[in-house]
């Protein structure tokens, strides 16, 4: 009997487009990244880890974002490409399998004054439409609420054609928001006179103190021949129309040697000179004297509100929209839930979702109406990340830039439920990063280095995090590092009394830091430690009579023609030295003065516009990217020329200034203190832009340490430092301690708590459920009380 014919069913064949779940990456050479080759997985969480300097950044961001993001540029017009900034192409052989990238980055957000939380956000839109719905007294549709929309009438005539020709009489009104006083702003700012002028001087004595308003140029001959005053009498002896001339006359035509002049007073002068331009854009000298000048105050109109009496009169249960923005929105989403109202049931849910995602973020202490520009690089990452958390797409790369910077250990496993729940919505997320606490969570780990800057740039491993535990990287060896409690801690030798501290959330604060020893202020995100430091500290009455040195997270300012060198003053030193061991003048060895190569002014490269295409930057073929003049290099010192000495690491140059006959001490010392915050890798000539946050930090610490002041005071230090390097920061702040200093630390930490000899610590929660001291004392009583959440973590940290 014969047998029927069996059919074996197999199972089918992936589909072809299913198998793209790698992005390839050959031969990539950006910064110091020494031809590499890695394959990422998509959909799956990838970390980066290494020493700060490794090469992360220039794969994750210079690299694969980059690239991603030039070729979604080239998808549009080239019309529309014309108006986007052009992007070069990385140095790379192959990238496959990329697919959109979102970067959530550092960057502080704008400070542009009408930018708030709830505008960087959707929430303040959802809001005003439910205040136009809902409100009482009604004023108007959603741009009645908007504090950064003006009320507009006109009336005039408009042409109809119907047929003939026809003139119609229309008025145009708009209902806006704004605060008519402050434009939207919540402040009101005035020019203190003071800072202008001496008024016991003449003009020709030099009474003008403002940057660049001196008698010997062009003002000085309108001053002089416009006749409105006499310019050798004492300003202050001027009559009221001399004075208002001086001061506000509006702009006037004259005549002064027979050449057409205009003569406008001095303040709208300044105004639109310096006032009206972006602060941090001004040079420095010109920013200091704005920064004195002037004087800000709330609006005494919308009383900081920045909305208009109409907007502010419109209620929902007793409570205005003004109301609604200055609530903490935990509160917020609270009150929100309480609105039972069926007409605008959606609105209330989207609303509902968005600021719970704030709190769920760990973000419900702030406030709508809190300015973005004052969120420090963690908490404005955050505030990004929450519009990515509502999206609808998928299959997107996110990219993050170290995710946990500001956030305390009990934040951080809030961080980590976000990534993981971005992951799984099908997006591809790449994180760089140092805590264990998120490597430990990733499901590839590719680890750069083994050193940093030219020795950095390799892929030292690639896997799994218990396979990178095994490996013999320093990543691996330092893993599972755990400080230990120092036995003994050092004796304070005063303290620094704060009483009645206020600031933000702050209630009403006693606390005495301790001077001589190091002191960690630590606390959940929001709790009110940077509030304390530098509300009571470094802006506070301590801050003259002890001299208090400050270095925070706000970014380094510096063009592509800024270097370590120029930036710590090290240049001054090294250029005196060419200049005295050959005769000539020191502006020479500057590529920013005398000494530049003429065809590509001193930057090394030549940037050529092709119009529609990508501008393309070619390293200089005169200077051959050395950027100075070929007859400055012909001058030496200790055999070499400028060029190459700039273009030695920190520790070269420390030990070709150190001793013979090239021995420069002020260079010397310079050197030692870049040296000494683990920046022995550096280029002298390397552009600050391409510098990580860590390390322009600690770049910024390295300048402040040759400073006067007694009291340090120190934002997150550890920021971008490798689990490696955090030995040698402690090492650092105990030599400042060991030098007589005074040093403030604000820090998560939990190696940075574990060495100190004092910890402050705030909370017990954020907002309004933080701003009070829960303990203070020594780091074994903090683990032995284990009374608050840092404790906790401190504990488990250190095995107490």
């Amino acid at each position: 009997m014969s047998k029927a014919p069996r059919t074996n069913v197999r199972s089918p064949a992936p589909h072809v487009a299913d198998t793209h779940d790698l992005i390839r990456v050959h031969g990539a050479r950006v910064n110091n990244l020494k031809d590499i080759d890695v394959e990422i997985p998509k959909r799956r969480l990838t970390v980066f880890t290494g020493v700060s300097g490794s090469g992360k950044s220039s794969l994750v961001f210079g690299t694969i974002a980059a690239e991603s993001q030039r070729l979604i540029n080239e998808t549009y017009s080239a019309f529309v490409q014309g108006f986007m900034p052009t992007l070069a192409r990385p140095e790379v052989d192959v990238l496959e399998g990329l697919t959109t990238a979102i970067l959530v980055d550092q960057q502080r957000m704008g400070s542009d004054p009408r930018s708030t939380v709830g505008t960087a956000t959707d929430a303040n839109a959802m809001l005003r439409i439910l205040f136009s719905r809902l409100g009482k007294p009604h004023i108007g549709p959603p741009s009645a609420y908007a504090f950064n929309v003006p009320s507009v009438r006109a009336t005039g005539a408009i042409t109809v054609e119907r047929g003939a020709k026809k003139a119609v009489k229309a008025s145009f009104q708009r209902t806006g928001g704004m605060c008519p006083g402050c434009e939207g702003r919540g402040t009101v700012s005035d020019i203190d006179l003071t800072q202008l002028y001496d008024d016991s001087k003449s003009l020709n004595e030099g009474a003008l103190t403002v940057p660049g308003y001196s008698m010997e140029g062009w003002y000085g001959r309108i001053f002089g021949g416009c006749g409105f005053f006499d310019p050798d009498k004492p300003i202050r002896k001027f009559t009221k129309k001399e004075l208002h001339d001086l001061l506000y006359k509006e702009p006037t035509k004259i005549k002064v040697d027979g050449i057409n002049l205009t003569y406008e007073g001095l303040i709208p002068k300044i105004r639109k000179s310096m006032l009206a331009k972006d602060i941090d854009a001004l040079q420095p000298h010109i920013r200091a004297f704005v920064e004195r000048a002037m004087t800000f105050g709330t609006c005494p109109e919308c009383g900081g509100t920045r909305l208009s009496e109409g907007a502010r009169s419109s209620r929902i249960k007793r409570v205005s929209i003004a109301d609604a923005c200055a609530m903490q929105i935990s509160d917020l989403a609270e009150w929100i839930r309480g609105i039972d109202e069926p007409s605008v049931a959606p609105l209330l849910t989207n609303l509902g979702h968005s600021l719970d995602s704030f709190v769920e973020i760990g973000l419900g202490y702030l406030s709508l109406d809190r300015a973005s520009g004052t969120l420090s690089g963690g908490e404005a990452q955050r505030v990004k990340m929450i519009r990515h958390l509502g999206s609808a797409l998928t299959d997107t790369t996110y990219v993050f830039d170290e995710p946990t910077i500001g956030l305390h250990p009990h934040d951080i496993r809030r961080m980590n439920d976000l990534l993981l729940r971005l992951r799984d919505k099908g997006n591809t997320v790449l994180v760089v990063e140092h805590k264990p606490e998120t490597i430990g969570i990733a499901d590839h780990v590719i680890d750069l280095g083994p050193g940093a800057g030219a020795a950095g740039g390799t892929v030292c491993f690639e896997g799994t995090v218990d396979e990178l535990r095994k490996s013999d990287t320093v990543t691996g060896r330092h893993f599972d590092d755990r400080a230990r409690l120092k036995e003994r801690v050092r004796k304070p030798t005063g303290a620094l009394e704060i009483r009645g501290a206020a600031t933000h959330n702050l209630r009403d604060v006693d606390v005495d830091v301790p001077l001589g020893v190091l002191t960690v202020v630590t606390g959940v995100a929001g709790s009110g430690k940077s509030s304390l430091v530098y509300g009571s500290l470094v802006g506070g009455s301590h801050a003259a009579g002890e001299g208090v040195v400050s270095v925070d997270q706000a970014p380094i300012r510096g063009s592509r023609r800024s270097n370590p060198a120029t930036y710590t003053g090290l240049l001054d030193p090294i250029r005196k030295a060419f200049a005295k061991a050959n005769g000539v003048k020191p502006a020479l060895f500057s590529a920013n003065s005398e000494g530049a190569c003429p065809t590509c002014n001193g930057v090394g490269v030549v940037y050529t516009d092709l119009a529609m295409m990508a501008s393309v930057a070619s390293v200089c073929e005169e200077c051959e990217g050395r950027r100075f003049d070929a007859s400055v290099l012909e001058y030496h010192l200790g055999g070499r020329d400028i060029s190459e000495v700039l273009a030695m690491s920190v520790n070269e140059a420390q030990e070709f200034f150190g001793a013979g006959e090239v021995h420069t001490p002020a260079a010397h010392t310079i050197l030692g203190r870049l040296a000494d915050v683990g920046l022995g890798y550096l280029g002298l000539g390397q552009p600050l832009t391409t510098l990580s946050g860590g390390e322009r930090q600690r770049l910024k610490l390295a300048t402040h340490m040759g400073d006067k002041g007694g009291v340090y005071v120190l934002d997150e230090p550890t920021t971008g430092l490798h689990l490696a390097d955090v030995e040698q920061l402690l090492g650092l702040l105990d030599r400042l301690v060991d030098a007589g200093k005074s040093v403030i630390v604000i820090e998560h930490h939990q190696a940075v708590m574990a060495h100190a000899d004092w910890i402050i610590d705030l909370g017990p929660g954020a907002g309004h459920d933080g701003g009070r001291v829960v303990f203070e004392g020594t780091p074994a009583d903090l683990v032995a009380a284990r009374s608050t959440l840092t404790a906790e973590h401190l504990a488990d940290y250190v095995g107490g």
